[in-house]
């Protein structure tokens, strides 16, 4: 066997050995939505169903008549290209154990990299990185050449998988969230999901609880609320935008979800706030979520996360 071929093997046994959904979603996704192979997406997908049908439906696709339907659209970072717009990677494959530089661009509808973009919570474009078992989180923000594509030095990495989601706004065209798979060869070890818990241990003596209880299919407020050695924080300062940052991701396929923070944007950087923030989560189905919640205190971004269960 070639060294392609067997570390071609290696990929696909590591997306098996992640377990449960999350090894669907991770050999499923993100999904290449191009004009001539549209994305499977069914009732089945968004109930929650077992894994052997949704992957099913991912091949078979759906017609473009099923698509003229009324269907909600597929949650965010589960396809590779939307509405013309593409994540290309120029390497997905990384070594282990080491930072190491990430390049890639956004491709338009013609094919060329897309240079006009929107501010959104005070970047163009973030770029979020978890684990395919959600152990791994890093919240990032590359820069981008003249020649449109971005660069960011990812941190090290220990064997296994993960996805990469860009996050963005098109200037007069769409928000979008594509999502692009890695893969880090070499012994992985993989966790289920953490037990919910309302309350999530931070170095330095902070401590994060969450209240707030999200329903699918609609959009739930939750509260996050920020302690010191026992004592609220009411010093919290921005942190794009607001006092703090949640991104939420869905056990097994890695669904990337929309959060909003309530309350007005906050560009005074001299403000400060808490203990308490408040967002608006939109959940699309029932399943297991994890929950990563940035915020900044004493000159330093942290981040407390949580695993929620939505009936």
């Amino acid at each position: 066997m070639t060294p392609l071929a067997k570390l071609t093997a290696y990929v696909v046994v590591l997306g098996t050995v992640v377990g449960g959904g999350a090894a669907v979603g991770n050999a499923v996704g993100p999904i290449d939505d191009a004009a001539d192979e549209a994305p499977a997406h069914d009732d089945a997908h968004e109930s929650g169903a077992d894994a052997d049908t949704d992957a099913a439906a991912h091949e078979a696709g759906p017609t473009d008549a099923e698509h003229a339907g009324d269907e909600q659209p597929l949650p965010g970072g589960v396809l590779v290209a939307d509405q013309g717009y593409r994540i290309e990677a120029d390497e997905t494959i990384l070594a282990a154990g080491s930072a190491q530089p990430f390049t890639f661009r956004i491709t338009g509808p013609d094919g060329a990299p897309v240079h006009g973009f929107v501010d959104d919570h005070e970047r163009e474009l973030h770029l979020i990185v978890v684990g395919s078992d959600l152990g791994t989180y890093a919240h990032l923000h590359p820069s981008r050449a003249d020649d449109g594509t971005w660069s960011i030095e990812l941190p090290a990495l220990a064997p296994g998988t993960y996805r990469a989601f860009a996050d963005f706004a098109v200037a007069d065209g769409p928000e979008l969230t594509l999502g692009v798979d890695l893969a880090v060869p070499g012994t992985a070890t993989f966790a289920a999901l953490p037990a919910p818990d309302p309350t999530a241990a931070v170095a330095d003596g902070y401590e994060v609880t969450i209240a707030g209880a999200p329903e699918a299919g609609a959009t739930s407020e939750v509260e996050l609320t920020v302690t010191k050695d026992g004592r609220p924080v009411t010093d919290l300062q921005p942190y794009l935008g607001a006092f703090g940052h949640l991104v939420a991701i869905r056990g097994g396929d890695l669904a990337y979800l929309h959060v909003h923070p309530v309350g007005e944007a906050v560009h005074d950087g001299s403000a400060r706030g808490g203990p308490s923030v408040r967002f608006a989560l939109e959940v699309p189905s029932p399943g297991d979520y994890r929950l990563f919640f940035d915020f900044s205190h004493g000159d330093e971004v942290r981040t407390a996360a949580f695993t929620v269960e939505v009936p």
